[in-house]
């Protein structure tokens, strides 16, 4: 048999596998009632995966409706039993890993290695960290504050969860949105991009194969403005979480304090990069380039300004540039390949446009075209170092969401700190020193919901995600998602037995 690691994958049948329809509705998949249909794109090539039809604002009424009929059965299930099955799940989504990065890697055009080794591996290891803390739910302790009343605090499922969730990580969005809510016992309705549905359907189905009812789990694929508003504005749904940009988290936010929902919002990010002046200048270079190219810089976390002290200026654009020249653009199916496509044509013009425009007013050192050849075809784009721009520029302040990296240079070390500040943004950042008093210090004063040091992008299931200032507010992964997809509930027991307590008097205290 040969490995799977390095032969070349036959095409993943997305028109068999999805033939009934793109709407996974109370556990089976049906075809959306629109009247309109869109067709998924291999960004590498430019070719059709998928035409299907999309939802309808009834599809998304058919959806709710269905994660509401679930809702009593699934939130009186134990802590255990939905332990048990996100743990079945876990073991369903390895049994078809290799289905899942397939899949992930042809509407996404990210390299079979990215998926292979990150998207779907990450997804399972969040599948078995949220069966685990299924089972931990924590509350204040018993105790009588008041001397005469036992309280306690109760964590209860809020209802019926509408999540929408972006294209860059299609699966491992999903698994964001998924897992918490229903390991807490709500119930949800999905809506992923148009562009990359694949693999949130495919999670969806994962979910029923490991025993988890029907309606617990729904996908609606449609378009945003009239499938994910009206899932966002639905009367029956309790909480909205979303994922994207900031503008249109800002949409969504004003639709769903119109019906007073509990709402979740990651959004846009534009992550500094700050590297001080006795910093490794090898292991900071390295980064740089990593952290900005990852999924072919989209990425909300993804490094995006480097601020570099000027000791290190020169040498870090000199040796970054040098080694993003060596990144490999390619088949993502390929071995070889570093770098895949954006996620489409239309994504790589945006990018493109950006570049372009910042030629007016700073250095391209290295890339800023797309690749001709055999890639002209696909949504490629070399990767990108910009030097010269300044800090208010659009290059500096905008989230551009490609391969592009602008570095700029910094005196001390307040400056350099006041500048990885000064945008609206405040996902994540890291910092590079070896002097942990410099290290520690920019980790207290860098505003971002993560800061690494000595490092930029690696997650983990047992440590939050999320922003602060316009990047959102509200947390993925780890016990702390647990806050966002329950209500807390205060029980006060009376210990006196008394007819009359003593706060009573306030009332009627002189009878």
């Amino acid at each position: 048999m040969p490995d799977p690691r390095t032969a070349t994958p036959e095409r993943f049948p997305a028109h068999s596998l999805f033939q009934a329809g793109t709407q996974y509705i109370a556990g089976r998949l049906t075809k959306g009632n629109s009247g309109r249909t869109h067709t998924v794109i291999d960004p590498a090539t430019g070719e059709e995966v998928l035409t299907y039809e999309l939802a309808s604002r009834d599809d998304v009424d058919a959806a709710v409706a269905a994660a509401k009929a679930a809702f009593p059965g699934w939130a009186a299930t134990t802590p255990g039993e939905r332990s048990h099955l996100l743990h079945r799940l876990a073991g369903v989504l390895t049994e078809r890993a290799e289905e899942f990065a397939r899949a992930e890697s042809l509407q996404c055009g990210k390299p079979l290695k990215l998926t292979r080794e990150f998207d779907v591996p990450g997804t399972i290891d969040n599948t078995a960290f949220f069966a685990g803390a299924a089972r931990h739910l924590q509350g204040q302790s018993a105790a009588e504050y008041s001397g005469d009343h036992t309280s306690y605090i109760r964590r209860e499922p809020i209802g019926v969860i509408g999540s929408i969730a972006p294209w860059n990580y299609p699966l491992q969005m999903a698994a964001w949105k998924i897992l918490p809510a229903i390991a807490a016992g709500n119930t949800i309705v999905l809506k992923p991009a148009q562009l990359t549905p694949l693999t949130s359907l495919m999670f969806a189905q994962a979910c029923t194969e490991a025993g988890i009812p029907d309606g617990v789990v729904n996908i609606i694929t449609g378009p945003g403005r009239e499938a994910g508003e009206h899932l966002v504005g639905h009367p029956d749904v309790a909480m909205t979480s979303f994922t994207g940009s900031t503008s249109v988290g800002q949409r969504v936010a004003e639709t769903a304090i119109a019906t007073v929902k509990r709402l979740h919002l990651e959004l846009g990010g534009k992550a500094p990069f700050v590297v001080f002046d006795d910093a490794d200048l090898d292991a900071a270079v390295n980064g740089a380039v990593a952290g900005s190219l990852i999924n072919t810089g989209q990425d909300c976390t993804a490094a995006t300004r480097a601020y570099v002290q000027r000791p290190l200026y020169d040498a870090f654009l000199e040796q970054t540039a040098a080694l993003m020249d060596t990144v490999r653009l390619g088949d993502p199916h390929s071995a070889d390949t570093d770098l895949g496509p954006l996620v489409s044509h239309a994504q790589r013009d945006s990018v493109a446009a950006f570049v372009d425009r910042a030629r007016g007013y700073a250095r391209v050192v290295t890339g800023g075209v797309a690749p001709g050849g055999d890639l002209a075809k696909g949504a490629y784009y070399r990767p990108t170092l910009i030097a010269d721009a300044a800090q208010d520029s659009e290059i500096v302040q905008s989230e551009l969401f490609g391969p592009v990296l602008v570095v700029l240079p910094f005196d001390t070390d307040d400056e350099g700190l006041a500048l990885a500040n000064d945008t609206p943004y405040g996902l994540a950042a890291s910092a590079w020193s070896t002097n942990v008093y410099r290290a520690n210090r920019a980790t207290r004063e860098i505003e971002a919901g993560c800061v690494w040091v000595n490092d930029h992008i690696p997650i983990i299931s047992e440590m939050p995600h999320g922003g602060y200032k316009a990047s959102g507010f509200g947390k993925d992964m780890s016990a702390y998602s647990f806050e966002e997809y329950t209500q807390v509930k205060h029980v006060m027991f009376d210990n006196s037995a008394a007819a009359r307590k003593d706060w009573h008097r306030t009332i009627f205290g002189d009878r």
